[in-house]
């Protein structure tokens, strides 16, 4: 069997993703001897990690056994040998370094956002193109298990007439005065791409388009509710991005889906994140992992209690859906289709236009807020 080397840039490589999610799967995939292609070779990782902090990437290069790494960002670009560029940097930064990567020869894989506005997302699309070369966004989510679940009961039509969503986001972001803060202070920083709407709903798109369907308009409202945050070297900033998000959208078929995305909200529900789906024949919630369904024939009459305890235990009146083979690495799961696309032409389903549509809805997020109004989403083309 042949096994070959593939180069890859992995640019921003201590940065949070890269570390607990990329990284780990490009490993998994050399400790199991490569991924296997349709013809029968196999594929061996071989990343060089990229970033500002010498100290850092000597430290993650060592806990990892990856012999390269760099701060050179033109060096890294001018090797041959490399030919994939991955991007996980600060999203304010992407734009510059993706066009930089395109214009090298690079096939290029991007972290969401892929920009900040939606003319540097279809210009890195339309640059990719030309260029010739193979070129991708992730989108983790639909590869998480409960998520496909979802996704499968779509296409099978089991929803019938598919009515509304509901899709519940969200965390507490300490504020680093008591507790150490648990996002960094770019997420807060408008000139470096932070904010949740640019950064979430980028998700919420592709989520929503193969989920339950197609976005047709926007109608959002933001708020930032913590006034001041500490960055990490313990300094007081003011965040001059929203830090939650209410909206709504109107999908195809005129299914309405409702939309909280905070950072400013402790959980209380199976998972930090959660959708539901309702149609005429059943629903279904998922999160990350699992998924539950209940038929329109096995729907019990809800009510509310009132005088007395409320004697229904509702979660229990769902069904797990069971897993239908193994679970695999979200992450993981986008880097062997992309690499899979790169080596032997396989289809792609996220190429960098799927990823300027997050940043259309994004942008057009902003400007509902700023209008108060609904904003329709027009078909995006190159």
């Amino acid at each position: 069997m042949t096994v070959e080397r593939i180069g890859i840039i992995l640019n921003g490589a201590t940065g949070g993703l890269a570390t607990a999610q990329h990284l780990p799967a490009l490993l998994a995939m050399r400790a199991e001897g490569g991924l296997p292609l349709a013809d029968g070779r196999r594929v061996l990782p071989d990343p060089i990690l990229l970033g500002r902090s010498a100290d850092k990437l000597r430290r993650l290069a060592a806990a990892s056994g990856i012999e390269r790494w760099s701060t050179a960002l033109e060096a890294a670009l001018a090797n041959p040998d490399d030919t994939i560029f991955f991007d996980a940097a600060a999203t304010g930064g992407r734009h510059a370094v993706l066009t930089r990567a395109i214009a090298a020869g690079k096939h290029v894989y991007s972290e969401k956002p892929i920009a900040e506005t939606l003319d540097q997302a279809l210009d890195l699309a339309r640059a990719a193109d030309r260029a010739g070369i193979r070129h991708g966004t992730v989108q983790d989510k639909v590869f998480l298990p409960g998520f496909r679940k979802l996704g499968a009961l779509r296409a099978s039509g089991w929803f019938g007439r598919i009515l509304e969503a509901r899709l519940e986001s969200s965390r507490w972001v300490f504020d680093g005065a008591r507790v150490p803060a648990n996002r960094p202070s770019w997420n807060y920083r408008k000139r470096d791409g932070g904010g949740v709407v640019l950064d979430m709903f980028p998700h919420w798109r592709y989520m929503l388009d193969q989920l339950v369907g197609e976005v047709r308009a926007v109608s959002c409202t933001t708020r930032t509710h913590i006034p001041s945050r500490l960055d990490e070297s313990g300094a007081p900033y003011a965040p001059d991005v929203e830090d939650a998000v209410f909206a709504q959208f109107e999908l195809e078929g005129g299914i309405l889906a409702s939309v909280n995305t905070s950072w400013c909200s402790r959980v209380r529900r199976e998972d930090a994140m959660i959708l539901q789906v309702d149609g005429t024949e059943g629903s279904a919630v998922a999160t990350a992992q699992e998924c539950w369904i209940q038929p329109d024939a096995a729907t019990p009459l809800a009510s509310m209690a009132v005088d007395a305890g409320q004697r229904q235990d509702y979660r229990a009146q769902w069904v797990a859906v069971p897993d239908r083979g193994p679970r695999i690495n979200s992450y993981r799961a986008g880097w062997e289709a992309f690499l899979r696309h790169v080596l032997d032409g396989a289809p792609f389903a996220s190429p960098l236009l799927a990823g300027a549509k997050g940043v259309q809805l994004a942008d057009l997020a902003y400007r509902s807020h700023r209008e108060r109004r609904w904003i329709e989403v027009p078909t995006l083309a190159l």
